[in-house]
This record gives C-alpha cells, structure tokens and sequence, in this order.
C-alpha cells in the first residue's frame, strides 16, 4: 500500500514538472494561422485549374453515364425478348451486356480512380500552387519565427481565433512574388 501511494505522489510529480516544462516551452514559441481556402480563393490560376477540372469531370461523367444508359437499354431489351430466344443467343447476349458493364466500369476506373486520369490532371494543375503556397507559409515561418502556423480552413476546430495572428494575407503577397494573386484591397474575406 505504501508502496503505491509513494508511486502516485512520483508520477504526479513527474507529470507536473512535464506540464511545467512544456509551459515554459510554450511562453516563448510563436504561433500564427492562416485560411487556405481564402488563400486559393484569392489566385485566379487556382480558380482556373477548378474550372478546368470541373469540366472534364462533367464531360467524362456525361461519357460514363450514356455508356451506362447503353447498357441498360441492352439489358432491358434481353429482358424483353429472353423468352423467345434460344438458349445459346441468349447465353451470347448476357455475356455481351456483362462486358459491356464491364467496359464501363473499367473506364470509370481510368478516369475518377484513385491513380486515375482526373487524380493526375489535379496533380499537374493544383499541386504546383498548393507547392508555392505551402512554400511561402514556410518562408513568412522562418522568416518571423513561427513555431506553428495552423490552418483555419482545414480539418481542425479553431474555436477562437485573433486576427492578428492571421498571416493568409502575408501568405498571399508571398505567392504574388511567384504567381499572380488578388490584390490584398480587393481581397473578399467572404466570412
């Protein structure tokens, strides 16, 4: 019994001197935030590699879909006239239907998979600005001793937040060096 007691007042010491330490740690480093969301909403290229992207997803989607309508209209006319056909047309047709759904499938695949044709135009269009943008946040970190930077837009929950430790715009003028950008007085927060 003595033996635990004396292990617990340890451990609570131990941690305590922990959250000390990491305190004292966290006075002196500098944190920052920025919206990358409103950082891409204020590149046109970005916008314009969206539109882009939209577009050949909509014109493969429309593609996939008529090849879908294809198939089924094969199938519900097999349906129709099955009773009446011989059992080796009929047994050619269910096959002609299964790889036609195949076909389909596989260009599917091609284009909205995960290596497909629609993942590799984002990564030649997106990732190129995603790169610039990422470097300048790391340029403006360096640069004023940001610890971390966070990003208000991601997955994370910021539930309050100084907009004095919002650097998107300085991020943004960064970019401008690189690429074109909104300028900063016509930028549209939109929250």
């Amino acid at each position: 019994m003595k033996n635990n007691v004396v292990n617990s007042v340890f451990a609570l010491l131990v941690t305590a001197f922990l959250f000390a330490g990491i305190s004292v740690a966290g006075q002196s480093q500098k944190y920052a935030y920025v919206d990358t969301q409103y950082i891409l909403d204020n590149i046109p290229e970005f916008q314009d590699a969206q539109d882009e992207l939209d577009e050949l997803s909509a014109k493969w989607q429309k593609e996939i879909e008529t090849k879908y309508a294809k198939v089924s209209e094969m199938y519900q006319k097999y349906q129709a006239e099955s009773v009446l056909l011989p059992e080796d047309i009929k047994r050619k047709r269910e096959e002609d239907i299964v790889t036609k759904e195949k076909e389909v499938k596989e260009l599917q695949r091609l284009y909205f998979g995960a290596e497909g044709e629609l993942y590799k135009k984002r990564q030649e269009l997106v990732q190129p600005i995603q790169e610039k943008v990422y470097n300048a946040i790391e340029s403006i970190a360096a640069t004023h001793n940001y610890s971390f930077v966070f990003d208000k837009s991601g997955g994370m929950t910021l539930l309050y937040t100084d907009p004095k430790y919002d650097i998107s715009d300085d991020v943004l003028d960064e970019v401008g060096n690189v690429m074109q950008t909104v300028k900063r007085d016509s930028r549209n927060r939109g929250d």
